[in-house]
């Protein structure tokens, strides 16, 4: 007689997964917060210590790009080392330089401090996914992903809230030194809930860890000096150049015959790519939308930093809300039905909230259009965790974890540099020659600006929207896993998976 096995770990018989998950969703939580958390205390930075709007998106820029360029490497390291030490090393790493970044006095020394809060972000991030893989059975695997996924999109809407009333009621510096406590409590349960896994003996791609790395600094670093610096030849070259190395990596890890960086096979395997394109764009979306929200709200409409953070309210209750009721979706109806909508969804509501960027803007409005985003972001994050890492063998669980988490992180570096040259660009343009022009941002605007600045943040809006169109074209080419009902036999397990026994 021929059964399925309902498990496919390689972890010791005893482990208790779930209390282990939630143990990682606890730090993964808190570095993704630090995503956004910097938006909505944006115009409070650049009075304190007297930053223009480029070098405080710098403050996002260089903690996504610290974060992004590692994280490939650092998945094969907790392959190699122990996921579980490495998942340590970085809360330990980021916690302490949260308190470095409290504690800084002038723009470049937060710049330099938050990179190294993204080398501890970047030990974190792969370590919970791969874990996830590889203690949960295959049959519970989907239920998982989708609390790390939902973990993600509401992090991403939390973020702005909490920098919000952190930095109105506290200061600025809260929003790092609440990261202290946190770091604490997650580094014991980490300990004590947390299995330690077998390792894998792993060779090291240095070359790939070059070539990526220079490639995303040369490509990010134009981009979004590139208004600022008049798109002289020399950033020109700099983008240029960073296409070019990361071209050069590409090829580099389709000859290496040892043990690339980036296993390009796992590209074979369609709902993996797609999922990396949908995931680098909410990566970008998330980098992106904040900035031009929160300044409109605190310059044209005269919020709080706290009255600012409370638009995003409605968009986290729906990512809350929804995150179980979309889990429970993900191993039972098509990945493309559910991130269709999803995607449609936000875009119609992030169309919404750019429209609505005037000086006269109702806030029941913006609200509702921010519900909808909620919704639609509900759809996204936990479906496109699960379907990303469904049908990943084992011993590759460290290399896509590290993968998936690096795209998003792209996505975010480029998003971030991207807002950051469009909101500078269309301020320059709608007010020539006004004193201070794209610089205007140390008080409430006065009231002869409102109209062109407004408008300024609302073209600016209009990047997160269209990068939803893109994400909606690309969920489209999602395969129907065959071991779930939709595909196949409900309840059979992939040929990888498959254990048989009489």
């Amino acid at each position: 007689m021929t059964q399925t096995s309902p498990a496919r770990t390689d972890a010791p018989a005893d482990i208790r997964p779930w209390p282990a998950l939630f143990a990682l969703v606890l730090g993964f939580f808190m570095i993704l917060v630090d995503l956004t958390i910097v938006t909505v205390a944006t115009p409070t930075i650049m009075i304190k210590l007297n930053a223009s709007v480029n070098d405080v998106v710098w403050v996002s820029s260089a903690y996504m790009l610290a974060y992004a360029v590692p994280v490939l490497i650092t998945g094969r390291l907790g392959d190699r080392f122990g996921s579980k030490y490495l998942y340590l090393a970085g809360l330990t790493v980021f916690t302490l330089s949260s308190l470095w970044c409290g504690l800084t006095t002038s723009i470049g020394m937060l710049i330099l401090a938050r990179v190294v809060q993204g080398l501890g972000a970047s030990m974190i991030t792969p370590q919970t996914m791969a874990i996830i893989t590889r203690i949960f059975p295959a049959a519970e695997r989907g239920k998982a992903m989708a609390v790390w996924g939902a973990t993600a999109g509401v992090a991403m809407v939390v973020g702005p809230l909490l920098g919000g009333v952190l930095t109105g009621g506290l200061g600025w510096q809260w929003i790092f030194f609440v990261n202290i406590p946190v770091g604490i409590v997650g580094f014991v349960m980490a300990w004590r809930l947390v299995p330690a896994l077998p390792t894998h003996d792993h060779t090291f791609d240095w070359a790939g860890v070059a070539l990526s790395g220079i490639g995303l600094f040369l490509l990010a670093f134009g981009i979004q000096e590139g208004h600022d610096k008049h798109w002289a030849t020399w950033i020109i070259a700099m983008i240029i150049g960073g296409i070019v190395f990361l071209a050069f990596f590409v090829l580099w890890e389709a000859r290496n015959r040892r043990e690339p960086l980036v296993p390009l096979g796992l590209f074979g395997d369609r709902n993996f790519s797609v999922s990396n394109v949908a995931i680098t764009v909410m990566g970008a979306v998330g980098a992106s939308m904040g900035y031009p929200l929160m300044i409109y709200a605190q310059k044209v409409r005269g919020d709080s930093p706290t009255q600012a953070a409370l638009l995003m309210v409605p968009m986290a209750v729906m990512s809350i809300v929804l995150a179980k009721f979309v889990g429970g979706l993900t191993d039972r109806l098509h990945p493309r039905l559910i991130m269709s909508f999803g995607f449609a969804a936000s875009f119609v509501g992030m169309l919404a909230v750019s429209l609505q960027l005037k000086p006269s803007a109702h806030v029941w409005g913006l609200a509702l259009a921010m519900l909808v985003i909620g919704i639609g972001n509900a759809f996204i994050w936990a479906p496109t965790a699960a379907t990303a890492t469904r049908n990943l063998p084992m011993h590759l669980a460290g290399a896509g974890a590290g993968v998936y988490n690096a795209t998003r992180q792209v996505g975010s570096v480029v998003g971030s540099a991207a807002i950051a040259v469009l909101m500078a660009s269309r301020l320059a343009a709608l007010l020539p020659g006004v004193p201070g022009g794209a610089n205007m941002m140390t008080g409430r605007i006065p009231a002869p600006y409102n109209v062109p600045f407004a408008q300024a943040m609302r073209d600016a809006m209009l990047l997160p929207t269209a990068l939803y169109i893109l994400g909606f074209l690309a969920v489209h080419f999602y395969e129907a896993p065959k071991h779930q009902g939709f595909g196949g036999t409900r309840g059979s397990a992939p040929a990888s998976s498959r254990e048989v026994t009489s």
